[in-house]
């Protein structure tokens, strides 16, 4: 297994590399500021996002169902327990852009992939407050009753979160404008995809610990000492 790993490490990295070297990468910058959710919007947007979480959970499990029938409630409670996680399985929030649509903010799906700023940070929060501690009460709700999407909705959005129990107010005429959505390039979702799929492969280091540069100069990644020792021969 750990030989699988090595190899898999061995050729993604040169891909990872050669992606580095034809595009900026926004989390190659050690001077990039944090980006940080707006908490004062998520009133505003609390039900369509709780909505949005019903959808792509029961999607998920459907998915999962149909490569292989889920046997425990286990199964089910990894999905609702990372819905929201931009880590794991929460790739839907990111297509996503927030917009002024008079005194109300509407989610608007823009088709594509995104750069997360403070706009995807503040539905990724809204997420957490809507799902809470309920993920387990989910799982269970969809295990035992397998239900269609809109029961789904009126459960974690009427019964469980409330989120959707009352009309959100209106939003404030001074609220400042969000960012505009800026596409991700195909480069760079190609490189997001290598570094996620590396994520706890045994031997590869956090790669979010280093910069472009650094990626660009660990010459020896993945091929060990050994291949100092042939490159000394080859001399």
């Amino acid at each position: 297994m750990k030989a699988m790993a090595g190899v898999l490490l061995a050729r993604s990295v040169p891909l990872l590399i050669l992606l580095l070297s034809c595009s900026p990468l926004a989390l190659a910058s050690s001077k990039k500021p944090a980006v940080v959710a707006r908490r004062e919007d998520i009133p505003f947007i609390k039900c369509q996002v709780c909505e949005k979480i019903a959808r792509e959970i029961h999607g998920l499990v459907r998915k999962k169902e149909a490569l292989v029938s889920p046997k425990k409630e286990l199964q089910i409670i990894e999905i609702t327990e990372n819905v929201c996680n931009l880590k794991e399985e929460a790739d839907w929030i990111l297509p996503i852009d927030i917009a002024e649509k008079g005194d109300e903010l509407e989610l608007v799906d823009q088709g594509t992939e995104g750069q997360c700023n403070s706009e995807c940070k503040t539905i990724e929060r809204a997420c957490q407050e809507v799902m809470g501690y309920s993920d387990t009460d989910v799982a269970e709700f969809l295990f035992k009753s397998k239900p269609s999407v809109d029961v789904l909705i009126d459960f974690l959005c009427n019964d469980l979160s409330k989120a959707c129990f009352a009309k959100p107010p209106p939003v404030p005429k001074d609220r400042l404008p969000g960012e505009p959505f800026v596409a991700k390039s195909s480069k760079e979702a190609e490189m997001e995809k290598i570094l996620k799929s590396m994520e706890g492969m045994p031997g590869a280091p956090n790669m979010k610990m280093y910069s472009r540069e650094d990626l660009m100069n660990m010459n020896n990644f993945g091929g060990g000492e050994d291949d100092d020792e042939d490159d000394g021969r080859r001399r």
